[in-house]
């Protein structure tokens, strides 16, 4: 059921049925005074069974528990609303637990609502999207309660748990407000999904601000200047060469966006028509074979490589009126 990782600090697998995921590593760290929970799985039956049984097994009593949400994404913050009690904390960057709450409000600015925006404009078909978004993971199973006892994390604060002092580090990249957690002294990182070893996590830009892929760089070279021994991911298996993994995966991005400028070279395209001739480890022989929630991931990660791309000076990008597409700069 679970694994100890080391002394009081224990691995919780909690299964994604139908996702690509597999499952979502929930950290559990057992102290005398407040345990912390990692990371929660998505808000649905399989992941609340796997979880409360493994917190039983473990004596964990909820009502001396604090969660620390790594980002906004429903597999690892949808649980925490069926988890926490009234006495818990629930630890999360502002940005993320402001999408959080918007998401359960459902109101026109909520982040499913910007998104849609955002996805039309980048050439997304609108019953393509519609599809899309009514089997999108993060709208089934995130939290049902919006009033979360939300304590506000910034970098370089100090959540201490037992003998461990970690230290919260901004990661922004896969969402603009992930957080990883850093113990110096014993030198483990729990990474949530900005440094993954058997997988890439996905740098998809669905809002237009910033630019999600020069982030997810700067935050890696972060990464990159620590002590680390091992990385305790949000998803698949722990590691310990965290910096080889940093050095493929942003030769992993440097691949991406030539084939990006490839693709582009001699056209006028949107974002939807680019992702639809990117090399993407699927099984699926066409692109019209995807799932549409597939092509929604793709395309938002070959937005946020346009985007970085044009901050680049390598593209362009205009609006036709409908929708922006991009073209090489000569």
């Amino acid at each position: 059921m679970f694994e100890e990782v080391m002394p009081n600090l224990y691995k919780l697998e909690i299964p994604l049925p139908n996702s690509p995921l597999k499952a979502i590593n929930s950290y559990i760290i057992k102290a005398g005074g407040r345990n912390l929970i990692v990371d929660t799985g998505m808000n649905r039956e399989e992941c609340k069974t796997v979880m409360k049984s493994g917190l039983q097994e473990l004596g964990i009593d909820l009502g001396e528990t604090d969660f620390f949400i790594t980002h906004m994404h429903a597999d690892h913050s949808g649980l925490v609303s069926e988890l926490a009690t009234d006495s818990s904390r629930v630890y999360c960057s502002q940005i993320d637990a402001d999408v959080i709450v918007s998401n359960f409000n459902r109101t026109a600015q909520s982040w499913f609502s910007t998104m849609t925006q955002h996805a039309l404009k980048n050439g997304f078909p609108e019953e393509e999207l519609q599809r899309a978004l009514s089997q999108h993971p993060g709208f089934k199973y995130s939290t049902t309660r919006s009033q979360l006892n939300f304590n506000i994390i910034k970098e370089g604060d100090i959540i201490n748990v037992g003998d461990h002092h970690f230290h919260c580090l901004e990661t922004p990249g896969h969402t603009r407000g992930h957080m990883c957690l850093y113990e110096p002294s014993k030198k483990i990182l729990l990474s949530g999904d900005h440094v993954l070893y058997d997988i890439t996590p996905n740098i998809s830009m669905w809002i237009d601000w910033g630019s999600p892929l020069h982030e997810y760089l700067a935050s890696l070279d972060k990464i990159y200047q620590l002590d680390i021994e091992l990385v305790m991911p949000g998803h698949r298996r722990l590691f310990h060469n965290v910096r080889e993994r940093i050095d493929e995966l942003k030769h992993h991005h440097r691949v991406r966006a030539n084939e990006v400028l490839n693709i582009l070279k001699g056209s006028v395209q949107d974002a939807y028509q680019v992702s639809s001739q990117m090399t993407w480890d699927m099984t699926y022989k066409s692109w019209d074979q995807f799932p549409s929630p597939q092509k929604w991931f793709a395309t938002g990660e070959a937005i946020s490589h346009l985007k970085y791309l044009e901050q680049e000076q390598k593209i362009k990008r205009e609006f036709d009126g409908s929708r922006y597409v991009f073209s090489p700069i000569d």
